[in-house]
């Protein structure tokens, strides 16, 4: 026992039993007792010694009273107060386990409707408060207590007597909590009047509904430094919400009092009027959903099974499964889980629902397929994920040339099944091939190609080929060898050799069929990647995006212009759309992190970079986004690990060796650094290594010339780095100089 409970005890005897600590902060305790008058269990919270001297009896009773007269369901009731010998203490209901701090260390986000009900029921109870000239000064997840499907606010008047004139400075405390204080709190301001709680309460539900506060840093005055420095997050970075959510909070989160709603009561009504009923309630910030609410009309296609005796038969089963992906991707209506997220699953045995929590799906399609020789069999059923029952089954066998048939067929049912409703444009789903050769090295070419390697993606070029050695005329294999090229360039092959030949390839494939979405996004890229056409990329995107919404590829590739033309915060939202069409995709789990950091919002970025991490524990690129953060953050000791770690895999890219530079260069380790930068100079007479990267090992030792001169061999060749040169933190060091204006300027950043 210590000695703060045997004073409290011993102040207490014969009105209340201590029976166990509950918690503890910075200002309290709280202990779990037994009122003995009434034979019930409460909460009692007892300010530290300190405090409790400070404030002195009188002004603590005083203000204690004022709350206690407060009477409204969403304010916990105080049931009693006073003095302990030396301590002073008041008395609850007992709500352990019960707060707000609770449920968001379960589910870290909750449910937009649920955040939109507690905020505007503490909101009622702010204005309630603040109407009678209380204002509490601290409210946070764990000062909101969730009872009976109810938020009430507990410790009203604490605030108002810790903040008595002198007891805090005596004890080196700041009344608040820096993450959810307001501004003019944070600045000392005594005169802080109601808007201060409605700027918490706003703190509170960016919290419920992204997962994090809007403001966060390594220590209390880094936090409470971005408040007045930073520009107010948007929630629909992270999460898919109504825009009206985001109006509120940009309100109720303005820097000053007089730019926020008047009172408590005025930000409730505006999230009055929300609809949390729709798919975006349960959107998360890497595009999950909570298994208890799937969105209604999402699927994800399971990789059908190769039932066949020749395991080389595989490409065929993948490639029916990514078929029947890519035909559910054009009815309106319905989200489809893309090819990464449910590959992820591929010769698992993972539950259903299980599946639907991770892929944030209500149906799942599972099924095999068998080849022997001419013949195909496949069989198909459609599962709902909420009780495992069957939606719909079914057994094919057929000859080989009917196999778009049945596709056709499959998506067809499914359609069905879910209820949904096609375009009149879009009564066949699947359009067949002219050459079945063609069509069976195509699927072989992606087979190969999703394996993601130099090797496996310069195997898929050649049955991409010889695909159309069958077919000349086959646009999907055109968009294959497109989709080789661009995945080749920059890390693999000469941007010069390689983006010429995939927009030539891209070009021929839309000559074929003009709204083939893959081949569209292809000329996106080169267009933005190479060519640096930032708006006719952007058009060409845009245009991908809206002929089919479920290409979780355009989304990817529309965000990664939408920099270019001066619109991060859109390009962080089209990623997060990918995401959400792909949520066990790294990649995109890795750009969207990528353009946080960005965006400046480092301690986000390092998040969603540690969360790729999770889905990806060997994906390079994330480490060296988390060092970068760290280096941003002025803390390169952690910087060095993350990045040495993230070169140390297997798959690293040698030229980024240049990052771990930016690191040693603030630790004085100059030595190290120029082996690494002369390392480097060495390999790249031998064969290519990204110039730009290499261009900030040199601008973090101060060497501009030859930074600017890595820049330039990087403009020669027309390298993809260069087109976030304007926003990558990594260039920040040259930015001063005039060259570096000129060198935006010509490659038409804005």
């Amino acid at each position: 026992m210590t000695r703060l409970q045997q004073q409290l005890e011993a102040g207490l005897a014969g009105r209340y039993r201590l029976e166990r600590e509950l918690g503890e902060g910075g200002m309290a305790v709280v202990f779990l007792a037994q009122d003995l008058r009434h034979d019930r269990k409460v909460a009692v919270k007892v300010l530290r010694p300190d405090l409790s001297a400070a404030i002195g009896a009188e002004r603590f009773l005083r203000e204690i009273k004022l709350a206690a007269g407060l009477n409204h369901p969403h304010i916990l009731p105080l049931y009693d107060s006073g003095q302990a010998g030396e301590l002073l203490f008041y008395v609850m209901p007992n709500m352990e386990g019960r707060s707000l701090r609770e449920r968001l260390q379960r589910e870290r986000q909750l449910p937009l409707s649920d955040a939109l009900a507690i905020t505007r029921e503490v909101a009622s109870a702010l204005d309630y408060a603040h109407r009678h000239q209380v204002v509490h000064r601290d409210i946070k997840p764990e000062n909101i207590l969730l009872h009976e499907g109810s938020a009430m606010v507990a410790d009203f008047g604490i605030g108002k007597a810790l903040s008595a004139e002198g007891s805090l400075t005596q004890t080196g405390m700041v009344m608040g909590t820096p993450i959810y204080m307001s501004p003019e709190q944070a600045a000392g301001d005594p005169g802080v009047d109601g808007r201060t709680d409605l700027y918490s309460l706003a703190c509170v539900l960016f919290e419920m509904l992204t997962g994090e506060p809007p403001f966060t840093g390594a220590t209390p005055q880094a936090i409470i430094a971005k408040r007045f420095v930073s520009p107010i997050p948007k929630v629909r970075v992270a999460r898919d919400v109504p825009e009206a959510v985001d109006d509120a909070l940009t309100r109720a989160l303005a820097r000053t009092p007089v730019d926020r709603f008047a009172t408590a009561a005025q930000f409730g009504e505006a999230l009055r009027g929300i609809n949390g009923s729709g798919p975006s309630e349960h959107a998360t910030a890497v595009g999950r959903t909570p298994a208890s609410s799937p969105a209604r009309k999402a699927i994800a296609v399971l990789p059908l099974a190769n039932m066949s005796a020749d395991p080389e038969n595989e490409y065929f089963s993948d490639g029916m499964t990514e078929e029947i992906i890519n035909a559910l991707a054009k009815v309106p209506g319905v989200q489809v889980a893309s090819r990464t997220s449910s590959f992820a699953f591929k010769g698992k045995e993972v539950d259903v629902r299980t599946i639907g929590e991770k892929l944030g799906v209500s149906s799942v399609l599972e099924g095999s397929v068998r080849k022997v020789g001419n013949r195909v069999r496949i069989t198909a059923q459609l599962i709902n994920v909420a009780d495992g029952y069957h939606l719909w089954s079914e057994t094919y066998d057929r000859q080989l040339e009917d196999v778009f048939a049945i596709q056709d067929e499959i998506s067809h049912a499914i359609v069905d099944a879910l209820k949904l409703r096609l375009g009149s444009d879009a009564e066949t789903l699947v359009a067949p091939a002219k050459n079945i050769e063609a069509y069976t090295l195509y699927l072989k070419g992606r087979f190969v190609f999703n394996k993601d390697t130099e090797p496996s993606t310069r195997k898929a070029l050649d049955f991409f080929q010889q695909s159309l050695l069958q077919d000349p005329g086959y646009a999907r294999s055109y968009a294959g060898i497109a989709d080789c090229w661009t995945q080749l360039a920059d890390d693999f092959v000469v941007p010069d050799d390689a983006y010429p030949r995939a927009k030539a390839a891209a070009t021929r494939a839309l000559q074929h069929d003009p709204d083939l979405v893959e081949a569209i996004t292809s000329v996106g890229k080169v267009l933005c990647w190479y060519e640096w056409d930032f708006a006719a990329a952007a058009r060409q995107l845009r245009r991908a995006v809206a002929l089919n919404e479920n290409h979780a590829e355009a989304h990817w590739a529309l965000g990664s212009v939408l920099p270019t033309v001066g619109l991060l915060p859109e390009a962080v939202e089209e990623m997060r759309k990918g995401l959400i069409l792909d949520p066990l995709s790294a990649v995109y789990s890795r750009w969207l992190g990528r353009f946080l950091l960005f965006g400046g919002d480092y301690a986000r970025a390092i998040a969603q970079a540690e969360k790729t991490i999770d889905l990806d524990a060997d994906y390079a690129y994330s480490y060296l986004d988390i060092g970068s953060a760290y280096l941003e953050l002025g803390d390169p000791e952690s910087a060095l690990q993350w990045l040495q770690r993230g070169q140390g895999l297997e798959n690293s890219v040698r030229s980024y060796d240049a990052m771990i530079v930016r690191a040693l260069a603030p630790l004085g380790r100059r030595e190290e650094a120029d082996e690494i930068l002369h390392r480097l100079e060495d390999e790249s007479r031998q064969h290519y290594v990204r110039s730009e990267i290499l261009a900030m090992g040199y601008a973090a030792v101060g060497d501009r010339d030859r930074a600017f001169g890595g820049l330039e061999r990087a403009f020669q060749v027309r390298s993809a780095g260069l087109i976030y040169l304007h926003v990558d933190p990594g260039y920040k060091p040259l930015r001063a100089d005039p060259r570096f204006g000129q060198l935006v300027e010509r490659i038409g950043l804005r």
